[in-house]
Parts: structure tokens; C-alpha cells; sequence
């Protein structure tokens, strides 16, 4: 109920995810507006689609602290109890990131050694396969051993959702050579070399787009301002391209084979087609979107909610995390 368009885009999403997807997808969010939405799609009923009432909405406006003090109800604080007591296996949300994410962490847990969770997001790179880059602004402040902890997250992450095989994990710093960066990237060093991962050292902000690393880690604050410049400078070159195309293309058929490799270009840097970012650390499977996901984008993030679970991702993460303590 928390996004932009809700609850439009959520609805029409997950109709397409129950059309088109092996899942049941569970509404949750004030009945009356949800049945008012859905009588717009003759036929839903049909579908492997319900309703689970929540009688209050946070806000983008509401903290996090606030909406986990006063709105006991509140359509993510049932989405995320519906996780904790297995009714659904997944939660996927284009709400406020920061009350998803306090919430998610305080109805569900974090997963044993994890000490605060991160949010992964993926980049098309140049070579074709993503990159996983974590954290991209669930913690503004972090330290070593978190940086540590993201590494092993995005590696097990990258490994079995994009079945990538012995990710290489970079640093996010300001050079390649090792004693280039901030206190907080020279101190990360020494604890990544001694993880059972391919650490590659530092990669530099190009490197999200080359396919260097697979795995890219950085704390929130770094991460998150690499995702929003990422995203403005696409909408850019998406305009200038598509302005070049009207300009200098002559002819039918060659307008048309320009559109064509110009609508490709935009399916591989729509965000939308990545659907959401998981929240990496947290018992179950927690999903942020944008604020202004479209249906598309809902779409995919619950089909990626639906490959996580299926994953026993978070099972395999406390056994890397202790094998790694160990070592």
C-alpha cells in the first residue's frame, strides 16, 4: 500500500506474477481499496490471488521507528507476521525502505551472524551477466566486519540466483591499488582476503558495467548514491538515443530496425526487469522495490521472492557465515 501507485501497479503486478508464475500471490492492505482495484481485471478470481486485510498505510512520509511504535497493523507489519508464521514464504514491498526494513528485521530476525542486513542491487554489465552490488542504502554507516559479512551475502547470492559460478567480489574504492580509499575500505582488506570467496581487491565506480567483478560491496551511502546516478544517467541516454533515432534516421525499414535495437537497449537497463532489491541478512525473503515501480517491476520482484525462498538462500548463508568465522 506503500508506493507511488499503489495500490495499481501492486495489483496489475501481481496478476501478471499469478498469470504467468508458479505462485500464489497474498494482497495485504485495506480490503475495500484492494477489491476496488481488482474489479478493474474481469476474472481475477480466477487466479491464485487473495486478500488478507490490513486496516493502516505507512507512509514515505512516516520514520521507521514511528510506524514500528504506532502502526501495529499496518500493511507491511502483516505482510512481514504472515512471513514469520509461514502463511507466505516471501514479502515484496515498494514501500518505505527504511519501515520495510525495520520491520522485516524486528517481526522476522536477522539471520545468525549477520549484524545488520543489506540491500543488493543489480547492474547489466557490458559482458551480459549482472553484478550484485551491496549495500545500495540500508546502512549510511558501517563497518569492516559488515563489509566482510556483504561479501559473503552478494557472493552466495550472485552463485544461486544468477547461478554464477565463483563470483569475484570487489571492494568499491577510489583506485585499484590496494592502498587507495577511505579508512573504512583499508581496513576491509585484510578481513576479505580471509574469506573463502575470489576477492579481486579494489574495482573502481566503472566497474559495475564491465562484468570485473560480480560482486561489488560498499556501505549504504557510497552504494546508494552509485544507484541513483546510475538510474538518472540511464533516463538520460535513453532520451538522447531516442532523440538521435528520430533525427537521423531515414526510411521505414531503417526506423523500425533502430527501434528495435533501441527497445533492446532499454530492456537491459530497465530496472524493472530486475525487479527488487532483496534484503540480504533477514529471516525469510524481503523484497524492496522503487517507490515508482510499475507493474513490470512488481512482477519481477515477486518472481525473485519466489527464487529466493526457493533457494533456502538464508540456510545456506548461516553455514557459509560460520564456515567463514571458523576459518
Amino acid at each position: 500500500m506503500g508506493g507511488d501507485h499503489a495500490p495499481k501497479a501492486e495489483v496489475d503486478g501481481a496478476l501478471r506474477a499469478a498469470r504467468h508464475l508458479s505462485v500464489e500471490v497474498v494482497l495485504v492492505g485495506k480490503e475495500d481499496i484492494l477489491r476496488e482495484e481488482l474489479a478493474a481485471h474481469p476474472g481475477w478470481e480466477r487466479l491464485p490471488v487473495r486478500i488478507h486485510h490490513a486496516s493502516e498505510v505507512v507512509t514515505m512520509d512516516d520514520s521507521a521507528a514511528k510506524s514500528l511504535r504506532s502502526k501495529k497493523d499496518s500493511s507491511i507489519r502483516v505482510a512481514c507476521r504472515l512471513m514469520h508464521d509461514g502463511t507466505v514464504q516471501g514479502v515484496v514491498s515498494a514501500g518505505n525502505t527504511g519501515a520495510v526494513m525495520a520491520t522485516s528485521k524486528t517481526v522476522n530476525g536477522m539471520v545468525r551472524g549477520v549484524d545488520r542486513p543489506a540491500l543488493a542491487s543489480v547492474f547489466p554489465t557490458v559482458k551480459g551477466r549482472p553484478a550484485v552490488m551491496l549495500d545500495v542504502g540500508a546502512n549510511v554507516d558501517v563497518s569492516p566486519e559488515m563489509i566482510a559479512q556483504f561479501a559473503l551475502m552478494g557472493e552466495l547470492y550472485s552463485r544461486l540466483i544468477f547461478h554464477t559460478e565463483n563470483p569475484r567480489v570487489g571492494l568499491l574504492s577510489i583506485g585499484e591499488e590496494e592502498h587507495k580509499g577511505n579508512e573504512l575500505t583499508k581496513a576491509s582488506t585484510p578481513l576479505l582476503k580471509q574469506l573463502p570467496i575470489q576477492f579481486i581487491g579494489n574495482v573502481e565506480g566503472r566497474d559495475l558495467y564491465t562484468g570485473h567483478a560480480d560482486v561489488i560491496v560498499c556501505d549504504g551511502f557510497i552504494g546508494n548514491v552509485a544507484l541513483k546516478v546510475s538510474e538518472g544517467l540511464v533516463e538520460v541516454v535513453r532520451h538522447l538515443l531516442q532523440d538521435a533515432l528520430k533525427a537521423s534516421v531515414s526510411g521505414k525499414i531503417g526506423y523500425l530496425l533502430s527501434r528495435s535495437a533501441f527497445n533492446e537497449f532499454k530492456k537491459r537497463v530497465d530496472y524493472s526487469e530486475y525487479g527488487g532489491a532483496p534484503l540480504l541478512g533477514v529471516r525469510g525473503c524481503t523484497i524492496i522495490c522503487h517507490g515508482r515501480s510499475n507493474a513490470n517491476a512488481i512482477k519481477n520482484a515477486i518472481r525473485v521472492a519466489a527464487e529466493f525462498a526457493q533457494s533456502s538462500l538464508n540456510e545456506r548463508l548461516e553455514k557459509g557465515l560460520a564456515r567463514a568465522h571458523s576459518a
